[in-house]
């Protein structure tokens, strides 16, 4: 069976998306609702910042379908003290939260900062801590991380790399699978019809494969993102139908 295909943005409560993405009339609380609509995951900002609350986390739940999935964005405290200081201790505290989300939890993007140099044994103790029943992805900042050892720590816990386009690659990424599932962050500030194109070949593989793959653009000030999230799922769509 073919994988599923998830695309989306960064964020979702944009007031500059309006009239562009969201309509003019449209409240700020159904923000959500009409994002839902449109895209088929989302990748949550606040949550870096803070926990989510069991009440935000049912009203997202409640605004969206049920097949659409959420990526939670670790928050950052956490994420520090699980990674650089006590993985068994903060862990569960991090990931806690996480599980009001259901079978809508698409995964966990855990953040690796650009100033924290590879260390093997901080991410061995990471992944020994992290439960194997909460989808994990791991993005690293820092290039002294992209080596075969970090690859192969990832796919003996079952944790996804994330694949990441930032706006000053010479190049666009190499796509990396050590999860059951692929996870593309594409921040460049804007894309031509061609680059989705190529991103579209790219991925088709992968999903002819079975696996499923989230695709995230990075928030704009006016709403490009989400054209792009749309554009990039109907070229996929034509090549594997």
């Amino acid at each position: 069976m073919p994988g599923r295909l998830r695309v989306g943005t960064s964020g979702f409560a944009y007031a500059g998306w309006t009239p562009r993405f969201y309509p003019a009339e449209l409240s700020a609380a159904r923000r959500l609702e009409f994002y839902g609509s449109r895209l088929s995951a989302v990748e949550l900002n606040n949550t870096f910042y803070r926990q989510p609350s069991p009440a935000a986390v049912a009203a997202w739940l409640a605004a969206t379908p049920d097949d659409f999935r959420f990526a939670i964005k670790a928050q950052r405290g956490g994420s520090f003290r699980a990674l650089q200081l006590d993985p068994a201790g903060s862990v569960p505290w991090l990931t806690g939260p996480y599980r009001a989300f259901g079978a809508r939890l698409g995964t966990v993007l855990f953040r690796v900062p650009e100033h924290f140099q590879r260390d093997d044994g901080h991410l061995a103790a990471l992944l020994e801590a992290w439960p194997r029943d909460l989808p994990l992805t791991v993005e690293f900042q820092e290039p002294s991380w992209h080596v075969d050892e970090t690859f192969a720590a990832l796919a003996r816990a079952g944790a996804a790399l994330c694949t990441t386009e930032l706006p000053e690659d010479a190049g666009p990424p190499t796509i990396r699978r050590t999860g059951s599932f692929l996870y593309l962050r594409l921040r460049r500030h804007d894309y031509t019809a061609g680059e989705l194109a190529a991103w579209a070949d790219r991925l088709e593989p992968f999903l002819a494969a079975g696996d499923d793959a989230f695709v995230f653009f990075r928030h704009d000030d006016a709403g490009r993102g989400p054209e792009l999230a749309r554009a990039l799922a109907e070229a996929v769509a034509a090549r594997t139908t």
